[in-house]
């Protein structure tokens, strides 16, 4: 293993990327089939069968199957007619990304489904997905925007009362 780097962060090539993409996509294949399998087979064998538990099956594999599909759509390269790397596609390793939150709403979802074996009450985690996108939503777009427009209302003060404040403020000491 090398050692850390000082400075900047080194950059990937277009292949790593495209190859660490392939790898990250079967590794969240392959748990999102290794939970949810199971956990139906499980449950449908095993514990009695109501409609709250085919209905939450039926979304928890809509939200794994979209994930999925919107991660394999992200990351897809581009070849020219020759077979050269055009574009590698999005980084799903990236910290920060859109991946990033993709990545812990598969988790997540795949966890639920574990859980509700358990007890359906663990259902109620998947409420965690519009909690988590509202607090993003207020975080990136409505608070800047809220902040924005109260700097914006302000009203700028003209060089005679900026003066004259001053002068208050000079009397005050």
């Amino acid at each position: 293993m090398s050692p850390p780097q000082k400075g900047k962060q080194a950059t990937k090539g277009a292949k790593q990327i495209v190859e660490e993409n392939k790898s990250t996509l079967v590794f969240y294949r392959n748990m999102a089939i290794g939970c949810s399998v199971p956990g139906l087979i499980f449950s449908f064998f095993v514990f009695e069968i109501t409609k709250l538990t085919v209905f939450m099956y039926i979304l928890a594999l809509l939200i794994l199957g979209g994930s999925y599909q919107f991660m394999t759509f992200m990351s897809r390269a581009k070849y020219s007619d020759t077979g050269a790397l055009v574009d590698s596609g999005n980084d799903l390793n990236m910290e920060g990304g859109i991946a990033e939150n993709v990545k812990d709403l598969i988790i997540l979802t795949s966890g639920t489904i574990l859980l509700a074996l358990i007890s359906n009450y663990f259902w109620f985690a998947l409420l965690l997905v519009p909690i988590r996108a509202g607090w993003m939503l207020w975080g990136s777009v409505i608070q800047p925007w809220l902040s924005q427009r109260n700097a914006q209302e302000e009203p700028e003060l003209d060089e005679k009362k900026q003066r004259k404040m001053e002068r208050k403020m000079r009397r005050m000491r």
